[in-house]
């Protein structure tokens, strides 16, 4: 039998229709919706470092989060994700200041930022709110598409020294 607690957790996870209504009663209610993106492997103090900060410019964090498909891909290496995409949304559902957890399994999450229209788009701070060239390596994905909404882009500073990376190579020496 499952908690209240779990169920709580659970239902913060949902599919691209759930959350476009889930979105559109938010902002009926005023809500300023803030979207970012990740794999959120092991989840660390960068990680939630950031994730409050970027929760802190509105009212509700919505993280999409990429499947295990998109992770590999990525070209993070072949013990990439470490934890399943199932694993990684429950555990980013239980922080608090997470309030919607939505997959994608694109190589970019611009056909969910397009659907989900959120006021707020947010990324690390190696990436750059203000680069105009998609070619360029610090050009933040949807970010167009959420100024054509009438929504800003912002960049949280990256908390050194913490990195999915760095933790598995740490794992591997010992």
């Amino acid at each position: 039998m499952k908690g209240e607690r779990l169920i709580y957790i659970e239902n913060k996870i949902m599919d691209h229709d759930t959350a476009v209504k889930c979105i559109s009663n938010w902002k009926l209610k005023n809500d300023k919706v803030v979207f970012t993106n990740g794999c959120f492997d092991l989840l660390h103090k960068g990680h939630v470092s950031y994730l409050a900060q970027a929760a802190s410019l509105g009212s509700r964090l919505v993280v999409a989060l990429n499947t295990d498909g998109s992770v590999k891909r990525q070209g993070k290496g072949d013990d990439r994700p470490v934890n399943d995409e199932n694993a990684r949304a429950l555990v980013m559902a239980s922080l608090g200041v997470v309030d919607a957890v939505v997959f994608f399994d694109s190589d970019t999450p611009l056909s969910l930022i397009d659907l989900l229209k959120p006021d707020v788009l947010v990324k690390g701070a190696d990436y750059d709110p203000k680069e105009t060239n998609p070619q360029s390596k610090s050009f933040i994905v949807g970010s167009e598409s959420v100024r054509a909404n009438g929504g800003e882009v912002a960049a949280i500073p990256i908390v050194e020294g913490y990195s999915t990376t760095s933790i598995i190579n740490q794992l591997q020496k010992k």
